[in-house]
């Protein structure tokens, strides 16, 4: 016993860290293995604790559920553990107990075990010792602008080039791209900038503000990227890469060893293209998302429905989001009647094909989609270019109007759309998505309404 409370109140060295984390995963990727195999007749393999989730659900079916269950009370001791070892490692570098949230992080996690592994303990808050003329050093300016600058373009270029490589290599847009590479732009940025003296936190943002905006505006003039989805994308990128930046800054004020922060550093740089192809290699299910609008129109659904079925060419958007280049709907047709009838609804950026499911007038209108043309057309100083996302990322899948007589003769009408898209974290996209989707769904039922409002009228007058 006082061999066990020494060993646990003696400090923590980072090679002491790294063997007890490397143990415990092994040791919880044999008691999953076994747990799924013995119990639930299932395979398991190392990479599915990333794409596990998409195919088992805890309020799936009953085998599913008891699985997942199982899995959590098998992970709840590893989870107790590894806080525990990486709150004490965290004690014994003189950091702050919050960083202990980054454990539970996807993809974000390794950086963070790596730099506890090779960060030293913190001895003064005083500058590193000046490194000028030695190593990488002499490639990396002295001055405070001169440093800014070269930081903010060095750290853009670095990451417009691996952008460049996800883009027309690994084709993958998730937690790679969206959040290791920002948290190891921002990393890599701090570090730069505070490698000859300490430099503060509020500086080190603006740099990295500075960089970010580089980099957008190099993709932009390499043809990787256009303006509308790097705006989009800005607000995870900047949000992730501050969180980088931080521990950048942590680093450049902790006394490192000159070698053992180069290799840190160094190591997150090597594991980006890493971290994107091997997620673009699970090849995950997107998760099929819905996504429903409603109207209230004063015409019976009978009426209602005739315009429903096809309409009449739209006039020109004026709302702001559809001058972008988001795709946005002209007007739709109908070949046939019934189950089986095809229809095809024009957008600005090609036709989607539909076959008629369900046919139930004036009630029901269900039918799936073949084909989806782009979702936008990008904003962009050349003429025209194609980022891969623009084809197979943002990809409808079903659609239906569902019409119900309210009292007095009026219609209400619910427009819903199921789609995927394979961007993530799911949850980011599924905001801007969603938003998107409302917009052209309020585009087609505000039509619809004025179409069906018009001729009841009409009909109201003649009688």
């Amino acid at each position: 016993m006082d061999f066990l409370r020494k060993w646990i109140d003696s400090p923590l060295s980072g090679g002491r860290y790294a063997a007890c984390g490397i143990a415990l995963g092994v040791l919880k990727f044999g008691c999953d293995r076994l747990l799924a195999y013995a119990f639930f007749h299932r395979t398991w393999q190392f990479v599915d604790y990333w794409r596990g989730g998409t195919s088992i659900r805890l309020f799936g079916s009953g085998q599913d559920a008891a699985f997942v269950a199982a899995m959590l009370c098998v992970a709840i001791p590893f989870m107790a553990l590894g806080v525990g070892l990486t709150l004490r490692r965290l004690q014994t570098l003189n950091l702050s107990p919050w960083l202990v949230c980054f454990f539970f992080v996807p993809f974000m996690n390794f950086p963070f075990f790596a730099a506890l592994f090779f960060l030293q303990p913190m001895t003064s808050r005083a500058a590193p010792v000046p490194t000028s003329g030695q190593g990488i050093g002499r490639f990396i300016p002295e001055s405070g602008v001169f440093g800014a600058i070269g930081s903010a373009a060095g750290t853009a270029l670095l990451t417009v080039a691996l952008v460049a490589l996800n883009s027309k290599v690994f084709k993958g847009y998730g937690w790679g791209l969206f959040v290791f590479l920002p948290f190891v732009h921002g990393l890599a940025l701090a570090w730069t900038y505070g490698y000859h003296r300490q430099r503060s936190f509020e500086r080190c943002l603006l740099v990295l503000l500075c960089s970010c905006m580089l980099a957008a505006a190099f993709m932009a003039a390499f043809l990787i990227e256009g303006a509308i989805c790097i705006a989009i994308a800005a607000p995870l990128w900047f949000g992730v890469a501050v969180v980088g930046a931080a521990i950048g800054w942590r680093i450049q004020i902790a006394r490192w060893q000159r070698l053992g922060r180069t290799l840190a550093v160094l190591v997150c740089l090597a594991a980006a293209p890493f971290a994107m192809g091997a997620e673009r290699a699970l090849n995950r299910t997107a998760p099929l998302l819905e996504s429903s609008t409603v109207v209230d129109i004063q015409a019976s659904p009978e009426v209602v429905w005739r315009h429903v079925v096809s309409f009449s060419e739209l006039p020109r958007p004026t709302e702001w989001v559809f001058k972008t280049g988001l795709a946005y709907p002209i007007r739709a047709r109908i070949e046939g009647a019934g189950v089986g009838a095809i229809r095809h609804c024009e957008f600005s950026t090609g036709v989607f094909v539909e076959p008629i499911e369900a046919w139930d007038p004036p009630s029901l209108l269900r039918f799936s989609v073949l084909n989806t043309p782009s979702p936008m057309e990008e904003m962009s100083l050349y003429s025209h270019i194609e980022p891969p996302h623009l084809h197979g990322y943002m990809v409808s899948r079903r659609g239906q109007f569902r019409l119900g007589r309210l009292p007095g003769g009026g219609t209400r009408l619910e427009g819903t759309t199921w789609y995927e898209h394979n961007l993530w974290p799911a949850a980011y996209w599924e905001v801007w998505s969603d938003y998107i989707i409302h917009r052209i769904h309020g585009r087609v039922l505000a039509h619809i309404k004025n179409l069906s409002e018009s001729e009841a009228a009409a009909d109201a007058a003649k009688g």
